[in-house]
């Protein structure tokens, strides 16, 4: 674990798990409740933070149907260390509903998706230090395939330029009240399919700082069985 004082609990972390998963299909459950490697997808996402000393607190956001599936899943030390909100329409809408249920002081708050189980002590440490420098980052991975602009009737319009692309990840941090301000001040939060969207429309900076490439986001089976062989192969923390 990172080495932090108790008293700097700076960051407060929202976890959106509230989507339809529709396109995971194969499975007896749904996707955060699937087992990788004995653990439950969710379970393994929110044990990356409740734990840490400079979290004040975590909130799960989750469908207001799947709230007491999500309970009953959790041990007692984890539902001792993390706080339920329900979700919205749509993932803006549960960041809003979690940055609502926010009750304890922190400076900054990091949203970080529920399907994003392969993070790390240090990656997490490395990200909440560059926050305090930027105020608003989002790890990213360079794009390394070349990148075509497609018409509606499949013709390629132009190549993209990759040197200068970046596929955003979560964690994303953001000093908190940077981001209740941007939240009251958009008429339609909605149209955001990020936190770093929603700031980038107010003007204010964001800075993207190293990802890593096992940080994948579970989306479909194959998704799921990629996170299998990595957690695996490189021992990726629980």
């Amino acid at each position: 674990m990172p080495s932090v004082s108790s008293g700097d609990r700076q960051f407060a972390v929202i976890i959106p798990a509230a989507g339809a998963s529709t396109r995971f299909v194969g499975f007896e459950t749904t996707k955060p409740f699937v087992e990788l490697n004995g653990t439950p997808v969710w379970i393994r996402t929110v044990n990356h933070f409740i734990h840490r000393a400079d979290v004040s607190e975590t909130i799960l956001v989750a469908a207001e149907a799947d709230l007491p599936a999500f309970r009953e899943s959790a041990s007692d030390d984890i539902l001792s260390r993390l706080k339920f909100a329900p979700g919205g329409a749509t993932r803006a809408e549960s960041v809003l509903n979690g940055l609502q249920r926010l009750s304890l002081p922190a400076e900054f708050v990091a949203v970080h998706d529920a399907a994003r189980p392969l993070l790390t002590d240090s990656g997490i440490t490395d990200l909440f230090a560059a926050a305090k420098v930027h105020d608003a980052v989002v790890p990213g991975v360079p794009v390394t395939s070349t990148v075509k602009q497609v018409g509606p009737n499949g013709r390629v319009e132009k190549t993209i330029d990759r040197s200068v692309l970046q596929l955003a990840q979560t964690p994303q941090v953001v000093r908190r009240e940077l981001l209740e301000s941007a939240y009251a001040g958009c008429a339609e939060v909605s149209a955001f399919t990020d936190e770093a969207s929603l700031i980038e429309a107010t003007g204010h900076s964001v800075f993207v700082v190293p990802g890593w490439p096992e940080n994948i986001k579970i989306t479909t089976a194959e998704d799921f069985r990629l996170a299998e062989f990595l957690l695996g192969r490189h021992g990726l923390s629980s």
